[in-house]
């Protein structure tokens, strides 16, 4: 076994990052070195408020790149249908234990390739086609893994979808235990794209037992911010926590799976052989890397100031006349609508793109045929940027939104000051 060096401490998040090096893949492949270096251009001089995006550091994007991506290997350490495994076997270990110690777990599964897909094992572990489930609704923030007609889920499952409370945007307890109560479904589940509040897990706990179901929660956007205590922990409540391993983590594009003992087994036959196959070693490593960086007080220092970041940036916003989502945020997650601005969400997005502001829309909950707008603080948090840096972006916001000249080069000069990689 490799020695685990996980809890090494930290005393700073460097920012900038180091960054990666091309000269191989220039040498190599000068057309597709153009690309990627453009796609670092794009990301080094905008400013990125997508709330489900960050800036892997260098040790991931190293792992991401390392041998393990030659490697074959099917099945679970000490049990592959491939030879050679030892070294993938010490890389899934150490990763499922960092993760199992970062989030108090007994058990965790590091294969699945997206957030999806540990859905989707979730609930192959759990339910049958046919069955109820009862998640949050679509128009209210719901994943297109809550019954999405688009989605397996919807066409595999009978979800019946909850909402919020139309005056506070909120989610309702008591709509969801009646529902509950009426539908008696198989799982509850919890999770959002654009819910920026804590959710109150004991209370789907006790809804869930009430019902006889079992409680999932997806926590794909909040995991970064509940690995540096920054956020209350789904662990001791939810039957099966899904989550993704980038976003607020930091981690590589990837997802996993957290559990009891009791329900392990069925967990990990659902992620392999049902629904995936030979697992991504490279990114498998790259998330034993992610969460040994979030297991020390940098990271735990980091996410606090993506939370202050976000709750700055939404009282700047409310002040340039956006009304915000619940009244603002406790979450790295803004929810934005701009029809106060005279500028609805799609025309509002392309105008902040145009100035080198870039983010997403999402529904408004009760408002029909209207967007609002997504952001997000983890990347700039990344960059270095802090509480002074939030009141700029919302005065560049609100400046791109009335077209305002000149508003380009200021992002570009702020984000400048502020580089993701640097070299």
């Amino acid at each position: 076994m490799l020695p685990d060096t996980a809890h090494a401490p930290r005393t700073q998040l460097p920012a900038p990052l180091g960054g990666p090096d091309f000269e191989a893949l220039r040498r190599q492949d000068p057309q597709l070195a153009d690309i990627v270096l453009g796609e670092l251009d794009r990301q080094s001089t905008t400013l990125q408020l997508i709330a489900a995006e960050n800036f892997a550091s260098p040790a991931v994007l190293a792992a991401l790149g390392s041998p393990l991506a030659n490697k074959y290997a099917e099945g679970y350490p000490g049990a592959r249908h491939h030879g050679g495994c030892e070294f993938a076997d010490a890389a899934e270990r150490l990763a499922c234990e960092r993760a199992t110690t970062l989030f108090d777990a007994e058990h965790a599964n590091v294969q699945p390739h997206s957030g999806s897909s540990a859905v989707l094992a979730a609930y192959a572990a759990l339910l049958r086609p046919g069955d109820t489930v009862l998640a949050l609704g679509l128009p209210f923030g719901g994943h297109l893994t809550m019954g999405s007609p688009a989605n397996f889920s919807g066409r595999w499952f009978d979800f019946v979808g909850y909402g919020v409370d139309a005056e506070t945007g909120l989610i309702d307890y008591e709509q969801v235990a009646a529902l509950a109560r009426k539908h008696r479904p198989k799982a509850l589940v919890w999770g959002s794209i654009s819910y920026p509040r804590h959710p109150d897990y004991a209370a789907f706990r006790e809804i869930a037992d009430e019902a006889g179901a079992y409680f999932i929660a997806d926590t794909a956007h909040p995991m970064g911010l509940i690995a540096g205590g920054a956020a209350p922990s789904p662990v001791p409540y939810a039957d099966v926590v899904c989550a993704t391993t980038h976003k607020v983590l930091r981690g590589p594009r990837g997802g996993m799976i957290l559990c009891g003992e009791e329900l392990a087994d069925r967990i990990d036959r659902a992620v392999f052989p049902f629904s995936q196959g030979g697992a991504q070693m490279h990114s498998v490593a790259a998330k034993a890397v992610a969460f040994g960086e979030a297991s020390g007080p940098a990271f735990a220092a980091y996410a606090r100031q993506v939370v202050a970041n976000a709750r700055v940036l939404a009282r700047a916003l409310a002040a340039e006349g956006c009304e915000i989502t619940t009244g603002g945020t406790d979450t790295h997650l803004i929810t934005a609508d701009t029809a106060p601005l005279g500028v609805e969400g799609r025309a509002a997005r392309g105008r902040l793109a145009a100035a080198g502001l870039v983010l997403d829309t999402c529904a408004l909950p009760y408002a029909k045929d209207l967007r609002g707008l997504r952001l997000g603080t983890a990347a700039l948090t990344t960059q270095g940027m802090g509480e002074a840096e939030m009141e700029q972006v919302a005065a560049l916001f609100a400046a791109a939104l009335r077209e305002e000249p000149g508003v380009r080069e200021r992002v570009r000069e702020l984000a400048g000051r502020f580089p993701p990689y640097k070299g």
